[in-house]
């Protein structure tokens, strides 16, 4: 990857962390870039999974007739869990250890997958839609920790010279956005190939095995806890963070509002002609489109230090990019909404194109984001930090999700695409006070 496997700074000769409070002890530190390796290995597996499962939730019942609203509300609780999670798990990792909270989410995962496969098509919308949100918010907890544990141990691992933080924080999340992307084409595929409960046994079988083999190869010496970490350390006390974190939770908003529901099932209808095979043919092309779009913006995550010149920049001007994009970004579903406003057959490839655009604007804003959020925190309030910001995360994404099904539910893409831009435009507000 490119990336040189020197310890951090304050790392001794002999591999020793000095004491930086809950998030170290006297333990040996594993080399930096086989930890980092080992860790990212797990992050992937985890989000291979995630992203399956959200496509096959989201076409299945879709396909059962279920509404956008309806769709919405199976997400909802997912999200809630999310804000609960992340505003506990960094006190979880300073309690018992990054590699416990890790191992914790993939655990879970596979039990969120295995209750899934009990779901019977015969049940009641009053029983089954319940089923999918209790699971659904299990499988929202496994994220949340596995999320948290990856991101903070990239603060503890990575160089701290030549912008050696950004590079390595880049590459863990554009790489798990690449990976995640492949599942949502390989959660659509395994719909239209082998059907829902099939799909996530197999899923829960081959998570299994991952972590088994990531158990095995992972280095010893992460933090294991400390016994004098307080659950009441977990909010924020920086400013910086508390500003940043309100960003990103109406960024994600911003993106969630089309992503969730409104623009996958805007296309499934435009693009199927109402029979099973073509049901199942607008699977492939729904899912083949999230997935490239998934995959787009983590490469160009991955790719952010380089565009930005991150390397000769400070965190002030970095900082004061993080402005600048999200203005940017707020422009675009406000040109697509009024573009939506006159429907036609070359509405599909605009959109198709603007949301393209949009994804190349949000990556950069999101590596801005997950960059700043470490350089803001130190080594002994990483995981508290962390944990608070990826709770406005979450924050947003349910603020997005329930707006994607109501704005379509009420006005159609457009007012989808149109209350994307107001959620954008916030995100610009926010940021604004950071610089």
């Amino acid at each position: 990857m490119g990336l040189s496997p020197r310890f951090p700074a304050g790392i001794g000769a002999r591999g020793r962390v000095p004491d930086v409070g809950a998030m170290t002890d006297r333990s040996v530190r594993p080399e930096g870039l086989s930890a980092y390796v080992a860790v990212t290995a797990a992050y992937w597996a985890f989000m291979l999974t995630d992203g399956a499962l959200r496509m096959l939730v989201l076409l299945h019942f879709h396909e059962l007739g279920f509404s956008a609203v309806t769709l919405a509300w199976l997400f909802l609780l997912y999200e809630i869990a999310g804000i609960v999670t992340n505003l506990s798990a960094g006190w979880l990792a300073a309690r018992f250890g990054l590699v416990t909270t890790l191992y914790a989410g993939l655990i879970l995962q596979i039990v969120a997958l295995g209750a899934l496969s009990r779901l019977d098509p015969t049940w009641a919308m009053a029983l089954s839609v319940p089923f999918v949100m209790v699971v659904q918010g299990l499988s929202g907890v496994a994220k949340d920790l596995a999320k948290m544990s990856s991101k903070s141990a990239v603060k503890l691992l990575a160089p701290k010279d030549g912008g050696g933080l950004f590079r390595w924080v880049a590459v863990l999340t554009g790489s798990k956005n690449a990976v995640k992307g492949i599942g949502f084409f390989l959660g659509a595929a395994l719909l239209g190939l082998i059907g829902f409960n099939a799909s996530v046994i197999a899923m829960a079988g081959v998570l299994s095995v991952i972590l088994v083999g990531v158990v095995l190869v992972m280095p010893p010496g992460l933090p294991k806890g400390s016994k004098t970490a307080r659950f009441s350390h977990v909010f924020a006390t920086d400013p910086r963070v508390n500003r940043l974190s309100l960003a990103r939770m109406f960024l994600f908003g911003a993106r969630d509002t089309w992503f969730v529901v409104g623009v996958p099932v805007y296309f499934h209808q435009v693009l199927s002609d109402g029979t099973p095979e073509g049901a199942r043919r607008a699977f492939f092309l729904v899912g083949g489109f999230m997935a490239a779009w998934i995959i787009g913006y983590g490469a160009v995550q991955a790719l952010a230090p380089k565009l930005l010149k991150a390397g000769t920049r400070s965190v002030a001007d970095i900082t004061r990019l993080a402005v600048v994009w999200v203005g940017g970004l707020a422009l675009i579903p406000a040109a697509l909404a009024l573009a939506a406003l006159v429907p036609g057959v070359w509405l599909t490839p605009v959109l198709v194109t603007g949301l393209l655009v949009f994804g190349f604007v949000f990556a950069v804003n999101s590596s801005v984001h997950s960059y700043l959020i470490l350089a803001f925190t130190g080594a002994e309030r990483v995981t508290m930090d962390v944990g608070f910001y990826y709770m406005s995360n979450a924050a947003g994404r349910l603020l997005g999700t329930l707006l994607s099904g109501v704005s379509y539910q009420v006005g159609g893409i457009s007012l989808c695409l149109a209350t994307a831009a107001i959620m954008a435009g916030a995100s610009f507000v926010a940021a604004r006070r950071l610089a």
